[in-house]
């Protein structure tokens, strides 16, 4: 890493750097790895402070240092395992913002519940772990649930660590609609585009697009703003539908909508590229039974099990809190070498 850090540093320096094609994507690429390498310099400051307090308290044995010295040991492991993590994420966009989405599948009211469940999952998660989100848009129902959802996750490695949730949820659980408190199973689908910057081209004709407005309505008030100017763009071509309810004007959920189309866009035509992942990607996959990435069990016992890697945990309650990194993990650790051993 600190070989490609002097690397990047030489490319800046020259005369013609300010004047050719790319240079705003090689000063991220520096910033990014200029500041995992700060990283790994003050975990290992902590780890030398961390040894000589061990020697301290050998000699000494005061139970106040005790407890200074396991709560930073069990923070340093924390760090040490998030820059593990950083190690598998070196593909294209990794270190860019995500656009998430969560479709409602077959189920009724009970997979539009379970969609609703789903995004607050990752708003738990990018809360947990630090991260800013804007809801784009939330097509609430107003028996239950949300339709869709499309969520804007900003920090570093956001999209790097949300392309692991792509693909089919299901939730079996006794249903809270059901009179007769029957199991139900229901589905929902993730998606997960890096956001571009502008200097990044993605073909767009004018003629392939028809441009919808229309009134935000359902329930939705905890996720976004009730506005008169939402703006809905679909991509004939592709059959990518994009809303924005979220700002102020038609004008500025037109711009935000385009911009997140520029990035689906870019991130299909990424997977097109990439045969080998067809098998993961969600998409493309029809939100029914058989199709799944993960089933999160309720009744008659409690189970989270993503199909990919084989990972599976019992404490389904925590998992929907938020608690998914080690599902993210172990999907990085597959997608880089085939399986979910350790790194």
């Amino acid at each position: 890493m600190s070989a490609r850090a002097a690397e990047l540093a030489e490319e800046t320096a020259k005369p013609d750097f300010w004047s050719r094609e790319g240079g705003q994507e090689t000063l991220r690429e520096m910033s990014a790895v200029t500041g995992r390498l700060g990283e790994w310099d003050r975990i290992c400051r902590e780890s030398d402070d961390l040894e000589a307090l061990e020697e301290l308290l050998g000699e000494e044995g005061d139970a106040e240092l005790q407890s200074e010295f396991d709560a930073r040991a069990s923070a340093l492991k924390r760090d040490m395992e998030r820059q593990k993590l950083l190690l598998l994420l070196s593909e294209d966009y990794d270190s860019a913002n995500a656009i998430l989405t969560v479709h409602a599948g077959s189920g009724g009211l009970d997979s539009q519940d379970w969609a609703e469940m789903l995004l607050r999952m990752y708003l738990r998660w990018a809360e947990r772990d630090g991260f800013k989100t804007t809801v784009i848009e939330a097509s609430s129902d107003e028996e239950a649930g949300i339709k869709s959802a499309t969520v804007l996750v900003e920090g570093d490695y956001a999209y790097g660590y949300l392309k692991s949730e792509r693909g089919v949820h299901r939730l079996v659980r006794i249903s809270p609609f059901d009179a007769a408190h029957r199991r139900h199973t229901s589905f929902a689908s993730v998606g997960a585009s890096p956001e571009l910057s502008d200097d990044v081209e993605v073909d767009i004709k004018p003629e392939d697009l028809r441009v919808d407005t229309f009134r935000a309505s359902g329930a939705g008030g905890q996720y976004v703003n009730r506005t008169d100017s939402a703006v809905r763009v679909t991509h004939i071509p592709t059959g990518i539908v994009v809303s924005c309810q979220n700002e102020r004007s038609q004008h500025m959920n037109r711009q935000v909508a385009m911009h997140v189309l520029r990035s689906r866009l870019y991130e299909r035509a990424m997977r097109e590229r990439e045969d080998a992942l067809a098998s993961v990607v969600g998409d493309k996959k029809e939100s029914t039974w058989g199709s799944q990435i993960r089933s999160y069990v309720l009744h008659p016992y409690t189970l989270v099990k993503d199909h990919r890697t084989g990972a599976e945990r019992g404490g389904v309650q925590s998992v929907l809190d938020g608690d998914i990194d080690e599902f993210i993990m172990s999907y990085l650790r597959f997608r880089k070498n085939g399986h979910a051993d350790q790194v």
